[in-house]
């Protein structure tokens, strides 16, 4: 009983969605509340009101919907052409003129982590020997100009570089890959080992070294 009336610049400044704003006039009629756009000639205090209401939401719907597809085609358009089209910087590379750009300290972080990988066949030997040898994930910089300095490197970490293609050259866009327009840091021949391992590894049975009989089943 404190409201009488919604008052908004625009229609289109509450909501682009026809769904969503039928739910919101049915709370509006249930408290006897008018809607009203400052721009918009009408108001749903009448038939004519709430017919121009519909047609001018449905525009808003379709036209947000455009965008929508647009914004889709030009990012799959640009991922096709090999770009980088943003998130965050992996360690690595680093960001100019809108492209990757190879930062050969962390490039060496790469190297050793997948030459190690391929040498211990194990997640977490490797990630506990780029530990001990120093090593950190990259610091970044937000756009709120926040430091996000470098973490210790953990399995999830060191995963997720390992099934990178970016760093093989190429982009990986919703399942299809694309050749890249950065430069790789890893060779063919090295990735190809790399995603061997991953894929057919077998657990590793472990014996046991002490007095218990049988190593504990789900061990490894």
């Amino acid at each position: 009983g404190k409201i009488d009336c919604i008052v908004v610049y625009k229609i289109d400044r509450l909501t682009r969605s026809l769904a969503d704003f039928s739910e919101i006039i049915k709370i509006l009629d249930e408290y006897n509340v008018s809607f009203v756009a400052v721009t918009q000639s009408f108001n749903t205090a009448n038939s004519m009101g709430r017919l121009m209401l519909n047609v001018l939401l449905s525009f808003a719907q379709y036209e947000r919907e455009l965008t929508g597809e647009r914004i889709r085609d030009k990012f799959d358009a640009s991922c096709k052409k090999g770009m980088w089209m943003g998130g965050y910087i992996p360690i690595g590379y680093d960001l100019k003129d809108r492209r990757l750009i190879i930062n050969e300290d962390e490039a060496k972080i790469i190297r050793i982590l997948f030459k190690t990988f391929i040498e211990t066949t194990s997640v977490t030997d490797t990630f506990r020997e780029l530990n001990n040898l120093g090593f950190k994930t990259k610091t970044w910089i937000s756009n709120s100009g926040k430091i996000h300095k470098g973490q210790r490197f953990n399995k999830a970490s060191v995963r997720r570089i390992l099934t990178n293609e970016l760093y093989i050259g190429k982009i990986n866009h919703k399942g299809n890959i694309y050749d890249g327009l950065h430069k790789a840091i890893i060779d063919d021949e090295t990735w190809k080992k790399t995603q061997d391992l991953l894929t057919n590894k077998t657990p590793k049975i472990q014996t046991p070294n002490s007095r218990i009989s049988q190593a504990p089943l789900l061990k490894g």
